[in-house]
Parts: structure tokens; sequence; C-alpha cells
């Protein structure tokens, strides 16, 4: 088991707690790996009544998976290794989704990518004043994946699309209004809300400890979200706020501009297909898989890390401009595995 996780059964809980915190709990293959062994030995324990999930530190609950050894191999031409990962990791975010008992999430700090991953498909999802929750994967070449695309496609009106696309944090309020969070109480109310779930092994106890969370920004953008991302792809979304003379189109284009078109153009054609066919966690993270399985070889995710993460000169070279990124790219990066198609059985990976 990793010790990078603590994982034990407390009163009528099973408890798993991330415990990397100088590294912003950063999800390793290990720590996944352990998570699952855990749900797995819980999920016909009748002393378990529900699963809680929270993390050690004071900056993040996970701020992300951890991606060095993702790189490495990469850059080695070992793809393998990569799609190995991603392939496990995305069937433990479905396990997540479909768990039988209640599975609860204590998200503070940072929540990003993997972090969304293990937490946000949970049952009850609870979230405290230094929540600040994000997607921020076209940053780095991927698109939002361990089903976060599914949950950017049930964001109320086109938030998804914004969320997706700019990799704009949320606070709680805004969290919970897009579906990522179900509750806000104060973390200094953590303490009693552990206890009473340890003791009680009932999720609804939550209750009794939520409050309104103070407001977001994310309601009041919203009309102005809508008319800009409204588009059929990522090319009618960067016409549209070219158009629009507004603080809010000026200061969202110039963050896209940073970020890799392809996987832009990837994530909004992946929420809308997922919103038509109102897709389950299944259908979502097969989708991911199709992005994530060609991201080294066909796609921007290497060089999205290297400026990012390992020279941090935060001046990548993206394969694509967002005025000559062809619609053909998109579907070739979107089209099925055929027999390497993502499966969420155990044979996947280990």
């Amino acid at each position: 088991m990793s010790g990078d996780v603590r994982i034990r059964k407390q009163g009528r809980a099973g408890w798993i707690t991330l415990a990397r915190p100088r590294a912003l709990n950063a999800l390793s293959y290990d720590m996944c790996t352990a998570i699952e062994a855990a749900l797995d030995a819980w999920r016909g324990d009748a002393e378990v009544a529900l699963v809680v999930i929270d993390a050690e530190g004071d900056k993040a609950f996970c701020a992300g998976g951890d991606i060095q050894q993702l790189y490495d191999t990469g850059r080695a031409g070992d793809f393998a290794y990569g799609r190995r990962f991603w392939a496990d990791e995305y069937r433990l975010n479905a396990k997540i989704a479909r768990y039988p008992k209640p599975f609860v999430a204590l998200m503070h700090g940072f929540v990003m990518g993997g972090g969304v991953g293990i937490a946000c498909h949970g049952s009850h999802r609870v979230v405290c004043e230094s929540t600040r929750m994000a997607m921020p994967e076209c940053g780095i070449g991927l698109v939002p994946d361990v089903g976060g695309s599914l949950l950017l496609a049930r964001a109320p009106g086109r938030a998804g699309e914004y969320l997706g696309l700019t990799g704009a944090r949320m606070a709680p309020d805004d969290a919970i209004y897009s579906c990522f969070a179900d509750y806000y109480a104060p973390q200094l109310k953590w303490q009693d809300v552990r206890a009473a779930l340890i003791e009680s092994g009932d999720p609804g106890v939550i209750d009794g400890f939520a409050e309104a969370p103070p407001e977001g920004k994310l309601r009041a953008l919203q009309p102005e979200i809508d008319a800009c991302f409204g588009g059929e792809g990522l090319h009618d979304i960067v016409a549209s706020l070219r158009a629009a003379d507004s603080d809010f189109a000026r200061d969202t284009l110039a963050v896209i501009a940073r970020n890799s078109p392809l996987s832009m153009a990837c994530t909004v054609e992946i929420i809308h297909r997922l919103r038509a066919i109102s897709a389950d966690i299944g259908q979502a993270l097969e989708m991911e898989y199709r992005f994530t399985w060609r991201s080294m070889e066909q796609g921007d995710f290497l060089e999205g890390i290297r400026a990012a993460i390992i020279d941090k000169d935060r001046e990548p070279k993206w394969k694509h401009t967002l005025d000559s990124l062809p619609g053909a790219a998109v579907l070739q990066m979107l089209q099925p595995l055929g027999e390497n198609s993502l499966t969420l059985e155990e044979e996947t990976g280990r």
C-alpha cells in the first residue's frame, strides 16, 4: 500500500486520507491502486456503512495528478505507461461514481484534475471556504478528464465550456452551482462532521452542518458565458469573444489564447457529444480516453508539460494556432480506438 495515502476503518466509516501535503496531495499511480483496493475490500464489508475521503495539509485536497513519470516515459517514446495509468485511473473514477455505498468527499484548498476525479463523482461532496476547484487541463495539452467532462456537460447553460476552456477556479458557491459539489460547511465544523460520520455511518448528518456559501462569481457571469460560448465549436466561441465588447470577453480571450487550441477544440466537442446523449460516467471516460491515449504521440501533452512544469518558460509551442486548427484534427483525436478502447473491468491495468 502506498505510504502517500492512509486507509483505515473508523467506526462505521471506511476512511481514506491523502497524505502528500508537500506535493499538494498530487495523485500518484500507487495512490490510485491503494484507493481502488480499499473500495473493493469495503464493498462487501458490513462494518463499513459509508466511505469518506479527505486530505492532510492546509493548501490542497488534491491539486492534480503526479505527471512527472508520465512526462519522462512519454519523452522516452514509451506511450504504454501513460495509457495504462489513465486506463486504471479512469476505472477508479467510474468505481467511485458507481459505488453502492455513500461516498463522502471533504474537499479543502485546491481541487484540480485528478483530485476532481476521486472526489466529485461521490454521492456527498463537501466544500469549505478555502476550496478552489478547477479543470485546467487545456493549459497542458490535455482535455478535462477523470470524468470531468461529464460534470462540465451537466453544468448550467454553457458554464461547462467556459470552465473547461479557461480552467477558471471555482469558489465554493461556484462549485455547487456547477454541479461539482453539494454542500458548503466551514472548515471549523469539519472535526464535528467527521465525528458524526464515524459514529453514525449516515451521510445525512452533513445536513446539520451545511450552510449557504458566500456568493461566488459564476452565477452573475452566466448570461455573458451563454452569449459567448454558445457556438458549435472552438472557432465559433473565439469569434463570439472577439466580437463582444466587454471586459469579460477580452479577459477570457486572453486566457484562452495561452491554452492548447487542439485541446480546447476537443473539449468543446466532447462536452457537446456527452450533453447530446445524456451520457453516463462510462461514456464520458471512454471519450476522454480516446484523447489521452493519443495525447503524447499526436497531441500537445508533452509540450504542455515541458512549458508548464519542466522548463517553466510558459511558452508552449502548440501544434496549431486558434486560427489554423483544422476540424479534421479534432475528429482524428476523438475517433474510436477499436481494440484499444477503454474498458472498465479489472484486467484493464494491473
